[in-house]
Parts: structure tokens; sequence; C-alpha cells
């Protein structure tokens, strides 16, 4: 059996206790996996000076291969996002978002079987940024306003939607080669290229041009507006398949689909590139829970399915999910968010690590 070294990155908040669970399920396995930890985040911060000390990314460059927990990002004041800095340090270009239904959850469908992938590098989150009442923004403004390209407000701040040839053909081709090992039927290209001519508008013309080359494969391709995709995913979930999506789209779309399974605890999800590969739950740090031995680790345990499957050890990876799958369904031994939503109540619920002990015994 070969040995497999990976970085596991604890996190903040709930994420040293949901981490544990996953090492212990993942352990379980019998899959002889050499655990290397990597501190990242806030509790870093005195130490390192940064939430991101660079012997976390050696660590993921030299592994290939790493999972973590969630890491708080202070909103709209302090260090930009850990997962940000890390997708575009390690050229993550793919955020991969399988939302899938499972029995027990207490969802409000039963036959959600949607992938979404997001690219992960450019459009808006690319940080190309000019604050309000900097000499940069200033100057931007007088240009666009001497090229005859619009009118901005002088008191705006402004940031910049880049989206690329590159970036998008590789994308989708993500979309397609993932459609076609996993046996889908069906791509689905997400834009707003409507209002959006010269950005999306490419990403789009890009989408088709790599659908023309995969035409021979079997695999089905369309094009959607982002509005009437939200729409038509809340009232005719059924109709989709894999989607590929900017990545402000995907973001957003792929918690949409989140909400479609009972919520970011159900959802897993992986940021992949050429050579390395980082597989995360979506949801937040919960800062207010930590220490409580509360938290639904399911999020992080399903990223690990992924990482199973990623790492050639597709065998364990199903027996996992059936795991889950079987410990959701029987309702018994589920934590409190999962007992609120399907029974109306937490009595009964259980802990983080009795959560992960129901898994272990259905291996």
């Amino acid at each position: 059996m070969a040995r497999h070294t990976v970085t596991l990155i604890p996190g903040d908040g709930i994420g040293p206790e949901i981490a544990s669970a996953m090492r212990r399920v993942v352990d379980a396995t019998g899959v002889d996996i050499a655990w290397e930890i990597a501190d990242a985040g806030e509790h870093v911060m005195e130490e390192f000076g940064t939430p991101l000390p660079g012997h976390v990314i050696d660590s993921i460059r030299t592994n290939k291969v790493a999972i973590k927990g969630p890491i708080t990002t202070p909103v709209g004041t302090g260090f930009r996002s850990v997962n940000v800095a890390l997708r575009k340090e390690l050229d993550l270009y793919t955020n991969l978002r399988p939302a899938f239904s499972i029995e027990g959850t207490g969802a409000r469908y039963d036959d959600i079987d949607i992938v979404i992938v997001r690219e992960n590098t450019e459009d808006l989150y690319a940080g190309i940024e000019f604050e309000q009442g900097s000499a940069e923004a200033a100057e931007l403004i007088d240009w666009v306003a001497e090229k005859g390209a619009g009118v901005i407000r002088p008191d705006s701040g402004i940031s910049l939607k880049p989206i690329s040839v590159t970036g998008t053909r590789r994308i989708v081709k993500f979309a397609f080669d993932y459609a076609i090992a996993n046996g889908r039927k069906k791509v689905t290209a997400v834009h707003k290229a409507n209002i959006l001519k010269h950005s999306d508008g490419l990403f789009r013309k890009v989408a088709y041009e790599v659908a023309e080359e995969y035409k021979d494969s079997g695999i089905e391709f369309e094009d959607y507006i982002v509005d009437a995709t939200c729409m038509q995913l809340v009232l005719h979930p059924e109709w989709w398949d894999v989607l590929v999506l900017p990545n402000l789209y995907g973001d957003i779309v792929s918690d949409l689909a989140a909400g479609l399974i009972g919520g970011l605890g159900m959802a897993p999800g992986a940021n992949i590139g050429a050579e390395h590969a980082v597989f995360e739950p979506v949801h937040g740090s919960a800062p207010k829970y930590a220490g409580k031995d509360m938290a639904n680790p399911t999020a992080l345990i399903l990223s690990a399915v992924l990482m199973l499957n990623h790492l050639g050890e597709r065998e364990a990876g199903d027996r996992v999910l059936a795991a889950v799958k079987g410990v959701l369904a029987d309702g018994e031994r589920v934590t409190y968010d999962i007992r609120r939503t399907r029974f109306g109540t937490t009595e009964g619920a259980v802990g983080t690590q009795a959560y992960a002990d129901a898994v272990i015994e259905r291996l």
C-alpha cells in the first residue's frame, strides 16, 4: 500500500476539532497517510506576522496535497483571505464543489446531484483594487473619462474584473474532463455575457471553442445567464449537471447549491491546480462554538472523500461516503444542527467526536 504525505492545516475556531474528527475517520479507513501539521490563521499572526507563514506554502509545495479546516477572514479590514492567498500562490485554478443530496439532513430537496466548477484565480477576486480617495483611483477615473469609456463617480472605490482566454480555457477543459471521468452528461457555462461583453463575453466565446474540441465526447454543452441559472436551480434543480463559472458567480452559485442540500455543513470543496490540491469545507470558522465539541464535521469529512479520490484511494473514499450517509440516514448520532433541522429539536444530539465515532463504526 502506498504511503501518502498530506499537509494538514487545522485552521481557526472549530477548525482543530473538525480536523481531528476528519483525521480519525480517514485513519480508520486503513489508508496509509502521514499527516504533516502546518498551522495558519489568526492564531499565528503574533508569532509570524502573517496568517499564512511561508513554511505552510512550502509544505504544500512539497507534499502536493493538503486538507484544511476553516480559517477566519476579517470582513472589510485586516488581512486578505488565506484561502485566496493559497489559490494565488499555488495557482489552484479550479474550485470544485459537488452538491448532492444525503438522506437525513432535513434539506428541502432530496434529489440534488450537481457539480460546480468555479474558476479560482481571476475575475473580481484577482484583487486588483483601487481605494476610494487614493491618487491611483483618481488617475484611473480621469483616464476612463479621457478615453470616453464611461463616467466613474469621483468618490468611487474600483475593482477590476480580468477574464482571460488562458484562465477560461483551462477551467472549461477541467469541467469537460471531470464530466467524462465521472460519468456526467452535460456541462453548462454560466455567465453574464449579455451585459459584460468583453469579460463574460470572452468567457462564453472561449467556452464554446473548448466545447467544440469535446464534440465527440458525448458530453452535452450549453450556456446560461447567471441570474436565470440561480432561479432555475431553485425551480428545476434536476436540469443541471456540471456548471462551470467565472470566479464571483461560482462563489455565489456554489453556496446556492449548498443551500439545496442542507447548507454549507454538507458541502465539500477542493481547490485544484496542475500540481497541487487543497481540500477544504467552505463554511466559516464559527469561533463562538470553538472548544465546545458541537461542530458538524461532515463537510470536512466529505472533503476528505474528495482528497482520497484524488490520491487514488477511491475505494476508501467510497467507504467513508457510505458511512456518512448511513449515520445521517439513521439520525441517532448526529450533531445539533442536523437534529434541529430534521427533528425541530437539538435533544439527543451528539458532539463532534461522537459523530466521528459513529462514522468510523460503519467503515
